[in-house]
C-alpha cells in the first residue's frame, strides 16, 4: 500500500512539510480578518501605550541587563538561531545570530528560564506573552529581509546593549527604519517585511516578545485557538526537542567551568 503511494505521489510522502505548508496557507487567509478587527491599527510600527505592560519591563531593564550579561559568558555555546529552526537556514547560516529562549509560541524552556529568574517572572507576567527571547546579534551581522509566522502577534524589542553611535544598528520594517535606543522599545507588526543591521564591531541584543494582538470580538477567539494549535504544530514541536538538547549541553557546559 504505501509503495504504491508512494509512486503515485513520484516520492516519499512528507507529511511535515505538508502539514507546514497547508497551515501557512490557512494563517494567509486570516491575515484580512485580523487586519479588520485590529485594536491596534495595521501601520509597520505600533504605539508602545497600546500595551501598559511595556513601561514595567522598561522600568526593570537593567535587572534584565544583569541576567544577560550571566548568560553572555556562554555566549560562544548558545544555539545559532537556525539550530533551533532548521526550515529558517535560508534566513541565517552562520554563528554570529545567538538567541536564547525563554518562550515559543507558549512553550516553556523551563532551564533558561531558571536561569535568569527575575527576568522569566517579568516575562511570566506580561499578558497575552506567547514567545520571549534575547536575540545576539554579533558584529556585522545582517537578517535579511523575512516576515513573521503570524499575524495574530506583535512583536516588541527591549534594547539591552546597543552599541554606539546608535545608528549603527537599525531595523527596517515596511518602508519604515528605526534605531534602537539602549533600555527603551519599539514594537512593530512583523508580518511586514523586515530586515536588521549590527554594522558595528559591538554585539548587539534585544530582548524579543509576541505578545497576542489585541483583537475585537469574537476574532479574539478564533485568534487565541490559531494560536493554540501552532504551538502544536510541527514547527514549534520540533523546535522544542531541539531547545532542550540545547538546554542540556548548555547545562553540561556551565557546571563544568
Amino acid at each position: 500500500m504505501s509503495t504504491s503511494r508512494q509512486q503515485c505521489d513520484g516520492g516519499p510522502i512528507n507529511y511535515r512539510q505538508r502539514l507546514i505548508t497547508h497551515g501557512e496557507k490557512l494563517l494567509r487567509r486570516l491575515e484580512g480578518l485580523l487586519e479588520t478587527h485590529s485594536l491596534v491599527g495595521n501601520a509597520p510600527f505600533i504605539d508602545p501605550q497600546h500595551f501598559p505592560w511595556i513601561s514595567h519591563l522598561e522600568a526593570n531593564g537593567q535587572t534584565i541587563a544583569t541576567e544577560l550579561d550571566h548568560i553572555l559568558q556562554y555566549q560562544d555555546e548558545l544555539p545559532n538561531f537556525q539550530d533551533l529552526s532548521p526550515d529558517q537556514y535560508h534566513l541565517t547560516q552562520d554563528n554570529r545570530w545567538k538567541t536564547f529562549f525563554f518562550y515559543a509560541f507558549g512553550v516553556k524552556a523551563a532551564q533558561n528560564c531558571d536561569r535568569c529568574p527575575q527576568t522569566s517572572q517579568m516575562l511570566a507576567a506580561i499578558p497575552g506573552m506567547k514567545t520571549a527571547f534575547f536575540s545576539i546579534l554579533l558584529p556585522h551581522k545582517h537578517i535579511p529581509e523575512h516576515c513573521g509566522v503570524y499575524k495574530g502577534v506583535v512583536r516588541y524589542h527591549l534594547a539591552l546593549k546597543v552599541p554606539q553611535p546608535a545608528t549603527q544598528c537599525r531595523l527596517r520594517v515596511g518602508d519604515q527604519i528605526r534605531h534602537w535606543q539602549q533600555g527603551q522599545g519599539l514594537v512593530f507588526d512583523d508580518r511586514f517585511p523586515h530586515e536588521v543591521w549590527n554594522d558595528s564591531d559591538e554585539v548587539r541584543v534585544v530582548l524579543i516578545v509576541d505578545v497576542v494582538r489585541p483583537l475585537k470580538l469574537p476574532v479574539s477567539i478564533l485568534n487565541q485557538t490559531i494560536i493554540r494549535l501552532i504551538s502544536w504544530s510541527p514547527f514549534v514541536q520540533d523546535a522544542k526537542k531541539l531547545q532542550t538538547q540545547w538546554e542540556q549541553r548548555l547545562e553540561t557546559m556551565m557546571t563544568s567551568r
